[in-house]
């Protein structure tokens, strides 16, 4: 799920206005106030031809020096934002005043296949990761572990978070987590009584799911709770990756669509085209704003993630790039980017003005924050997964 604003749903769907205006819904693609459209567009057309990194393990920097005076930055769209979309929602600004580091921004959206695995690690020096993509970078040498010594912030961050596989290997700490969500079961109560998370795929729909190919895991977490021995939802045999992908195509009679811009569930639901979907917390709290009668099965355990920056291994400004690690788990950040995303922030600290009900939706803070959670991690036999995907969603 990524970034839109909110305002721009609202106008899409019709509803919802009066009860949600000025609440963000993640997806729309900003511009870099310092990068025109031309060059936004070559840079991301600039991904092949990786020298690099592979096979380096790096040593976490001892210390900084002085600021370079610059930074280059590998952003998911809505996670870096210096006013473009809203004048009014900027952080870019504040960290060059503060730290004396320009920002070269680059903006890439995992909704429409952007690799940015694919970027050389020399062109830049911090990247925003999914799961997906910071397990790559990993796997490629391509990101360094980091010194968190150096990080006045750290430790704010929960242990849960801080020790998750996707930002750690080795005893090393790979990635900053930045913001988190988890995957809910949501429906009309008003057209379903759904008996559990597996109705997401024996009901006769019409039923929504995200369009990833880390879906499979939800289908693993119904196989797990029938009985099927999976002791990780993103860790499965051939023949239980086999199975999870079945459930997906057993039931022909259920008309199933998959979203990859998360206002296409709120108009879903406002417009009653929906009776079940997966989603988050933060699109139930929407929807209840605008008074419709959607709501989130209980059931537990459910999928999750949590995007993180990392460092790259070439990074060419490595003491400003440690200036925007520190800079983006401040609480002031924090609230920032979970008030524009709908994202729970990974800094409890930023749990106040706007992104305080956003926190209460994830229960951050309190002890049932991460009960029940799988957080995804890049599955060992990725190819295969999206192999898979690639035959249910054709």
């Amino acid at each position: 799920m990524r970034r839109t604003h909110l305002a721009v749903a609202v106008a899409a769907v019709g509803l919802l206005a009066a009860a949600c205006a000025g609440r963000p819904v993640p997806g729309t693609e900003a511009t870099a106030s310092n990068t025109s459209a031309a060059a936004a567009a070559a840079s991301r057309a600039a991904g092949p031809g990786l020298s690099a990194a592979a096979g380096l393990t790096p040593t976490p920097a001892a210390s900084l020096g002085p600021g370079e005076g610059m930074v280059s930055v590998v952003a998911i769209d809505g996670y870096a934002e210096w006013g473009g979309v809203d004048p009014k929602v900027k952080w870019v600004g504040t960290f060059e005043k503060t730290t004396g580091c320009k920002v070269s921004l680059r903006y890439y959206d995992p909704r429409q296949g952007d690799r940015p695995g694919d970027f050389p690690p020399s062109s830049y020096d911090v990247i925003s990761a999914t799961p997906e993509v910071g397990g790559r970078l990993m796997d490629e040498g391509k990101t360094a572990p980091i010194n968190t010594a150096l990080l006045h912030g750290y430790t704010a961050i929960p242990k849960r978070l801080r020790t998750l596989p996707s930002v750690t290997r080795g005893g090393r700490v790979y990635g900053v987590p930045y913001v988190w969500a988890t995957n809910e079961v949501l429906y009309d109560a008003e057209k379903v009584s759904p008996g559990g998370p597996e109705s997401l795929f024996e009901d006769e729909g019409p039923v929504m799911l995200r369009d990833t190919p880390l879906s499979l895991a939800d289908a693993a977490l119904v196989l797990k709770a029938q009985g099927a021995k999976i002791k990780n939802p993103f860790d499965l045999t051939n023949a239980q990756l086999d199975a999870a992908a079945e459930l997906f195509t057993s039931n022909e009679d259920g008309r199933r669509t998959f979203w990859r811009d998360p206002v296409e569930v709120v108009q879903g639901f406002a417009t009653g085209s929906v009776r079940l979907a997966q989603a988050t917390p933060y699109h139930l709290d929407v929807l209840r704003r605008g008074h419709k009668p959607v709501r989130a099965l209980p059931d537990r355990p459910v999928t999750g993630w949590a995007d993180a920056w990392m460092l790259s291994a070439q990074a060419p400004h490595p003491s400003c790039a440690y200036k925007w690690l520190d800079f983006t788990m401040s609480a002031d950040v924090q609230r920032r980017v979970s008030a524009w995303t709908g994202f729970a922030p990974a800094n409890p600290k930023g749990c106040t003005g706007a992104a305080r009900r956003i926190c209460a939706d994830y229960r951050v803070g309190s002890s049932r924050a991460f009960r029940g959670v799988y957080f995804a991690v890049r599955p060992k036999a990725y190819d295969k997964w999206v192999e898979r995907w690639s035959r249910i969603v054709s």
